[in-house]
């Protein structure tokens, strides 16, 4: 490798503290790099292009080497492992005018080699703390790895299930949302960007790609800016305020401009009202999408939107690169547009660190230490287990105690390719425990046998005999259905929330055998499983579980582990009821079954399959109490909420206490529940425990009629309880 030192690389390590977080020092420096710089080379770090690692392994296109050697390029995504982009730093650093370092971008989005749950999965857990450090090793294990970046976390609140992105973020609630962003934040990005064991976090999808109409992805979005700001934005202003270093811009447009070239998010709101300072990057080549959009004609009107919009960095689509160059000597845009994107991107190498040195990141040695090591393992079926909810269970068929002869049967029991689920960084399937391992490892062998049953979604039911034979001989029937990981994340969208293929009939025929039938189902999506729920004689959502998924499942079935999840999404009855969420807002012609001429449908009741918040656990908890003190405050004073939960069962269990505020007079219509607080308690049997939350005014203010934030004067009904339509309450006033 030739060993030289760039004359501005030189100039920087003769300085002191680059890697300390101070901002004046930083602009100078970059304010000196770009005088040095030509247009060229500036354009050059506004763009971002791919390896072709996911086609064929560790290569780059040739043209794209002349690109880094030309300084045309400052930044890489899909190029990973410590060697690969430790070679194509030397391109860029030792082989170019100015040695500016390059950024190594990926999608590590629930893990790199050790998988954790996919984020829906990791949701249902509702532990920040393990969300917090499962982002964590996930960004040690790819920063080992040479990365420096990762397009996470996904923040885009959900309502449709039909939208497969739906496993990528943290469900449907804005406050949860919020805590959840703030905790994956911290764990990318740690105490100090320079510390080469963090990475730049990347907040995604700016904005409401969530609301695509009709679930379908890619799709327009039309909200009033009182939906946006108050169920959408909130979850990228909460990971901004933890620290979030860069945000990606959504594919979907906003009320008629795409959010690429939106400047009322990009500048008005991202910069100016919330004073975000790191850089923005498109989604994959979305800025000449905006021609598809139809407001644009070609691909230099597109960039100049773009650009004028606030877009720092060009992911693939090269737009920038092309064009942004004439579109200055022409007078279109104003060079300082481009500096100040420059200025943006450099600030983010230093605070890594790479100006100081380039390869800290460089280190092939670490990758073994880290990688599926044991303690990441045990971290991963840690939280595996925290993200199983269990929806039903009949007869307390769960946990399963000695038994001597399982069925295991179903499509999704022994794919270890589907525990990874979608955007599954660098995760390998061999690395991954089915149900049917985990199974085997807890109960012996012998006792488990595997019928596969049928397919994911082919229509073959010739192996729906041998499973039905075989559970006669059984004990008790453990059927792993659902759907397969291609079928949730990008591109994934369903019209249907069924379970695929011929899952249905093969537990029918078994559940007609008379055996205890316990369904685990594998989605990234709420599914409408109607029958699962009324006949099932246990359910258990395990949403896509990752490496030690199998292990987990495994624990939880057999009462090692006594399951804790709770859903954080609501599950529909029928896909007619999409979207449906907890929290809409009231009617002025509520529900009432008596009355022909109100809010509801025809053929199915208006509550969900399962609501927002709802799971089991293996004791019985009890509320008793329930209490607000003062029940008339003012804006100075907390009021203290508290309620008695006692475990009933003969099991210990660990229950999610959820406190819910209505507002019942506001000046704009207000949600009939909204999520302001959890806690979880572990009781054993017979054990209680006093449950207190502290609520302050601030914690009831929204975005008012006259378009200020903050609470209005006049009564709340305050609900704790297991899940979302807890109907205990409290009322108390708050006033002026």
């Amino acid at each position: 490798m030739r060993r030289f030192i760039p004359i501005l690389l030189a100039l920087w390590l003769g300085l002191p503290g680059l890697v300390v977080a101070q901002a004046g020092l930083w602009d100078r420096q970059v304010d000196s790099i770009l005088s040095l710089m030509t247009l060229t080379e500036k354009i050059g770090q506004m763009n971002l292009l791919t390896s072709d690692w996911v086609q064929t392994g560790p290569s780059l296109r040739p043209s794209y080497l002349a690109d880094i050697q030309a300084g045309r390029v400052g930044a890489i995504f899909n190029a990973h492992t410590a060697d690969y982009t430790c070679e194509l730093q030397r391109l860029a650093v030792e082989e170019t005018r100015l040695g500016i370092p390059l950024l190594f971008g990926f999608d590590v989005v629930h893990g790199y080699k050790t998988i954790f749950p996919m984020p829906i999965g990791e949701a249902a857990s509702w532990d920040l703390a393990a969300i917090e450090g499962a982002a964590r090793i996930s960004t040690r294990e790819a920063a080992a790895a040479g990365l420096h970046w990762t397009f996470a976390p996904m923040v885009d609140i959900a309502r449709d299930p039909r939208w497969g992105r739906m496993a990528e973020g943290a469900g449907e609630d804005t406050w949860y949302g919020n805590e959840v962003a703030r905790a994956r934040v911290r764990g990318i990005q740690g105490q100090d960007l320079a510390d080469p064991q963090t990475l730049l976090a990347c907040v995604k999808h700016y904005a409401a790609y969530g609301a695509a109409q009709a679930g379908r992805d890619y799709h327009t979005t039309d909200l009033s800016e009182q939906t946006l700001r108050e169920v959408y934005l909130p979850p990228f202003q909460a990971a901004i305020e933890a620290g979030a270093a860069t945000i990606m811009t959504a594919f979907n447009d906003l009320n008629g401009i795409p959010a690429t070239g939106n400047r009322f998010l990009l500048d008005q709101i991202l910069r100016q009202e919330w004073g975000f300072d790191g850089f923005v990057v498109t989604d994959y080549s979305s800025i000449p999408e905006m021609i598809q959009h139809g407001i644009v004609g070609d691909t230099a009107a597109a960039a100049a939107l773009a650009l004028d919009a606030g877009v720092d960095m060009d992911m693939q689509a090269s737009a920038y690169y092309y064009h942004l160059a004439r579109l200055v000597a022409e007078g279109k845009i104003d060079e300082g547009q481009i500096d100040a994107a420059v200025r943006r991107i450099l600030r983010a190498k230093y605070a890594l660190g790479l100006f100081d040195d380039p390869y800290r990141y460089c280190q092939p040695n670490q990758e073994a230490a880290v990688w599926l090591s044991d303690a990441h393992r045990a971290a991963a079926r840690d939280i595996a287990r925290k993200s199983l909810v269990l929806l039903r269970n009949q007869g307390a068929t769960l946990p399963l105690r000695s038994p001597d002869r399982i069925l295991l049967t179903g499509p999704l029991a022994d794919s270890q390719r589907d525990m990874l689920g979608s955007w599954s960084g660098a995760g390998e399937a061999e690395s991954c425990v089915t149900l049917k391992t985990g199974l085997e490892t807890r109960f012996g062998a012998e006792k488990v046998r595997f019928v596969p049953g049928c397919g994911i979604e082919d229509g073959d039911d010739q192996g729906i005999a041998a499973a039905v034979r075989a559970a006669r001989r059984a004990e008790v029937i453990v059927a792993a259905v659902g759907e397969s990981a291609a079928m949730s994340g990008e591109a994934a969208s369903r019209s249907e929330l069924d379970l695929p293929g011929v899952q249905l009939e093969l537990l029918q025929a078994l559940k007609a055998t008379g055996k205890p039938l316990v369904v685990v189902v594998f989605s990234g999506r709420a599914l409408a499983l109607p029958w699962l729920a009324e006949q099932a004689d246990a359910l258990v959502m395990a949403w896509f579980p990752g490496t030690e998924g199998g292990h987990a499942l495994a624990e939880v079935l057999s009462g090692d582990y006594g399951p804790s999840g709770r859903l954080p999404v609501t599950v529909p009855r029928s896909v007619g009821q999409v979207p449906i969420f907890y929290n809409p807002k009231a009617t002025g012609r509520p529900m009432d079954p008596q009355q022909k001429y109100t809010s509801k449908y025809l053929d199915v009741p208006n509550t969900p399959l399962f609501p927002f918040g709802y799971g089991l656990t293996y004791g019985e908890m009890v509320y008793e109490g329930l209490q607000a003190e003062p029940s008339v405050f003012d804006p100075s004073q907390t009021v203290t909420v508290s309620v008695t939960v006692t475990n009933r069962g003969p099991q210990a269990g660990t229950e999610t206490v959820q406190l819910y505020v209505r507002d019942l007079v506001g000046s704009l219509t207000r949600p009939v529940r909204e999520l302001k607080g959890f806690q979880q308690v572990t009781l054993a049997p017979g054990e209680s425990r006093v449950v207190t939350f502290a609520l302050r005014a601030e914690d009831l203010a929204f975005l008012r009629r006259d378009g200020t934030y903050g609470a209005e004067p006049g009564h709340f009904d305050l609900f704790i309880g297991p899940h979302a339509e807890s109907a205990e309450h409290v009322r108390v006033k708050l006033v002026p």
